[in-house]
């Protein structure tokens, strides 16, 4: 077996801080000073000197998409840091229109309506100024919808006349004619007749691609992550088309980090049918649950607020499921003894869920999820620690669009993403990327969760929200393995758990919150092995 000796560092264990880590066969045999590493491999292989670097336990994203990931870094990359206003947002896809090939779809992705000079979404008018002969999609920041042209309209058969899929909205203008806009389960309509098809069961960003670009873009992504310490993700919401690139990318040896699936609810009864009861796969590559949705998305106005935004009380958003199917679905998925992992923002669609698992009955320790949990009422957060309920939060969220929540919410958005108060509760708090709703960054979402400042410098709630910097380390760590059910392996530096960490040049445990931006990663290693290098 090879051994693997890294000395000369500042090792972060479970109870503080070490010397050195000894690995023997990807896995790691001790931790402690340099002396007693050595004598516990007795031969060593190789030996990582690092000078005064220190080493973290790779980082667990818990809730992420990285083959859409991948998929939207090479689409136009229209965020408000790049694409301000329409007019440049426009131009940026019309230049990417001009060079490429006749007829071939023109896609982009990140923009915020409430972060564009004209404070709306683009309609298909405006899109139209980039081509009329071909499709232009623009997918919105959240993932859960985005707008297309004219053109894409009659591709897809949009008019008038098609009524709002259950889960889904199709933007109008005032006559009612289709104004591009698409969202969540509307979703379903821009993947053509040999598509993947989710129907009511999630946002539709499965966009069939070869074989061969499937996984540059899984390549892609992975790069990405492996940047930013990150060794272990959970992707949270896997149709075939992820399944197969995944599978396609481990045939290949292009499969690099860890990756737990959760599949999509619509593949429930296909599970079913195999006989699927729990996890199913190794070390690198395992189904983990499945991923339901409850309601939409805070950004696209999509969260089920029965009352009506407080920024409109017209305006309700909508659940994927009534209550009723809904709790059918988890108990469906309990009984098969799969993990479950349900987005849901809004208090009404945080209650569908805590009811359904209550009523899915024992074991308890399942580790259901709740996917963002945005805006959970206290009385929901001490039923999270009762039932045992795992909520998956994004910080990057809050950090980005924490301002457009108190626009659509009220003071209520004050309270988005309650990490403190849950954690004071007991309940064991996960932080994630949601990428590419944001980037793989972990330091960048523990300073968020510290600080809850927005990027406009608007401060959310007060301090009882807030989480210090050491526990949003582990938030985005040994939590996050918990919440896949796999922090026996992956997690933290202990013996017996696989090799798999993160060097960087600083300490994050010891830094204050502004000052970890300035650490940097230097080396990604998974497995014993180096996995990624600066």
């Amino acid at each position: 077996m090879d051994t693997l000796l890294v000395a000369g560092a500042t090792v972060i264990t479970p109870d503080g801080h070490a010397e050195a880590l000894a690995v023997r066969g990807g896995r790691i045999e001790h931790v402690g000073t340099v002396t007693e590493c050595r004598e516990a491999l007795g031969r060593v292989d190789e030996e990582l000197a690092l000078d005064g670097g220190v080493v973290h336990p790779g980082f667990v994203d818990a809730h992420c998409h990285p083959v859409m990931y991948g998929q939207a870094l090479a689409w136009v990359d229209c965020r408000p840091e790049v694409a301000p206003d329409l007019d440049t947002l426009v131009s940026l896809l019309a230049e990417t229109a001009r060079r490429l090939p006749p007829g071939a779809p023109v896609r982009g992705f990140g923009y915020e309506h409430r972060r564009l000079a004209e404070r709306r979404h683009p309609t298909a008018h405006d899109l139209d100024r980039v081509a009329t002969d071909r499709e232009v999609y623009l997918m919105n920041a959240s993932g859960h919808g985005g707008v297309v042209n004219t053109y894409a309209l009659r591709q897809y058969g949009i008019t008038a006349g098609m009524p709002d899929p259950v889960g889904g909205r199709i933007g109008r203008f005032d006559g009612g004619e289709p104004n591009g806009e698409l969202w969540d389960a509307a979703c379903d309509l821009l993947t053509g007749l040999d598509g993947v098809k989710i129907r009511n069961h999630g946002p539709n960003f499965h966009l069939s691609e070869p074989a061969d670009i499937m996984i540059e873009h899984v390549r892609r992504a992975q790069e990405v992550f492996l940047a930013a310490g990150v060794t272990s993700v959970g992707d949270a919401q896997v149709s075939r088309r992820e399944l197969e690139t995944y599978l396609w990318a481990r045939d290949e040896g292009a499969l690099r980090l860890r990756v737990s699936a959760y599949l999509t609810s619509a593949l429930l009864d296909t599970a079913a049918d195999l006989g699927l009861a729990g996890e199913l796969g190794d070390d690198r590559l395992r189904i983990a649950g499945v991923k339901f949705y409850a309601d939409g998305t805070l950004g696209g106005w999509t969260a089920y607020f029965p009352d009506g935004y407080a920024a409109d009380c017209c305006h309700h958003g909508q659940l994927y499921h009534s209550p009723e199917e809904y709790t059918e679905l988890i108990g469906r998925a309990h009984r098969l003894g799969l993990q479950t992992a349900t987005h849901a923002q809004s208090p009404y669609a945080i209650g569908m869920v805590l009811d359904a698992v209550e009523k899915a009955g024992p074991p308890y320790g399942m580790r259901h999820r709740i996917e963002h949990s945005g805006l959970p009422t206290d009385e929901q957060i001490g039923r999270m620690a009762e039932l045992g309920v795992i909520p998956v939060m994004q910080p990057q969220h809050h950090l980005r669009t924490g301002d457009g929540t108190i626009t659509a919410v009220g003071e209520l958005g004050h309270r988005y993403n309650p990490a403190g108060l849950c954690a004071a509760a007991g309940v064991p708090v996960v932080f994630s990327s949601d990428a590419p709703v944001a980037q793989p960054d972990p330091l960048e979402a523990v300073a968020a969760a510290a600080t809850r400042t927005t990027v406009l410098g608007t401060v959310l709630g007060g301090p009882e929200l807030r989480m210090s910097v050491p526990d949003g380390l582990r938030a985005h760590s040994i939590a996050a393995a918990g919440a896949l059910r796999r922090e026996h392996a992956v997690g933290s530096l202990e013996p017996g758990k696989l090799a798999d960490f993160a060097v960087m040049d600083g300490d994050p445990t010891t830094a204050q919150p502004a000052e970890l931006s300035a650490i940097r990663v230097t080396q990604t290693w998974i497995g014993g092995r180096i996995a990624w290098s600066a």
